[in-house]
């Protein structure tokens, strides 16, 4: 029952902070969703490795889109879309702009009418769960909801940590925290370091017990301190799947239930549970 012809597709170029055009992506449905500033928006990024999320169909996003969602890709620095130099400008003690960019591309989305500003959803996965962390303490006014997925969230522990096996070879990603200034740069983002007393997004963070990247008590622990932390009276869940690792639930059905559960967050959060495609 897919037909092509409902859906609408755009690339656009967003100013950053520093002059630097960051393109975005983005994907929706002209008879359920308009550029009035009425859509609810889900964005999503990553910005690490220098891994391309290059636009692709997704048949899932669908159900999004039919709900009358905008879907959004800001592909930030750190990846690289642009190239080499795109990648090196999100790296080691470049990080930061990787959370600038994606920051200023929400801001821009809302401006220019692309999403209701009331109604902004962020989420990544891995170094983009990292991403997510870090743009909750730096502009958590932004987003109505966020999800995290298997993030990377206590970011100075972890590379401090040389027995862990991935931590040697990361450090040619974010740097050797023994260095001064390379210490101090990751104290000054990593998203467990900076929760502060403040009102933060509504979020839904997800882990897994045999995760071997991103070991499920990073996760945890960052949900702890936050529920001790935060202000507000937002949903803060936290699911931990006992069967999964890295890449979250094995098989195609239980793919789509983990999925289901993000989707049906956001759709809540967007106030459109009962707008049934």
């Amino acid at each position: 029952g897919y037909d092509a012809g409902r859906y609408a597709t755009e690339r656009l170029f967003v100013p950053a902070r520093d002059g630097q055009s960051i393109p975005v992506t983005l994907a929706w449905r002209p008879d359920r969703a308009r550029r009035d500033g009425q859509a609810p928006l889900w964005l999503q990024g990553y910005g690490a490795y220098g891994i391309s999320m290059d636009p692709d169909f997704s048949a899932n996003r669908l159900s999004l889109m039919d709900r009358g969602f905008v879907v959004g890709i800001a592909h930030v620095r750190g990846g690289a879309e642009m190239g080499e130099d795109w990648y090196e400008m999100g790296r080691g003690l470049h990080k930061p702009n990787t959370f600038n960019d994606f920051v200023d591309v929400a801001e821009a989305l809302a401006r220019l009418g692309w999403a209701d500003p009331r109604r902004v959803f962020a989420v990544g996965g891995s170094a983009g769960g990292l991403l997510m962390g870090a743009v909750a303490n730096q502009a958590p006014q932004l987003f109505r909801g966020m999800v995290l997925d298997v993030p990377f969230v206590d970011v100075l522990s972890t590379m401090l940590d040389d027995s862990i096996p991935l931590t040697t070879q990361e450090w040619s990603q974010w740097g050797d925290p023994r260095q001064q200034p390379v210490y101090e740069a990751m104290l000054a983002y990593s998203p467990y370091d900076n929760i502060r007393a403040m009102a933060y997004p509504a979020m839904l963070v997800t882990t897994g017990l045999w995760d071997g990247n991103v070991p499920y008590h990073e996760p945890v622990k960052y949900v702890a301190r936050l529920r001790a932390r935060k202000t507000d009276q937002q949903p803060l869940l936290l699911h931990v799947n006992l069967h999964a690792g890295h890449g979250g639930a094995a098989g195609r059905y239980e793919a789509l239930d983990a999925l289901a559960l993000e989707f049906s967050f956001v759709i809540a959060l967007a106030g459109l549970q009962d707008a049934v495609p």
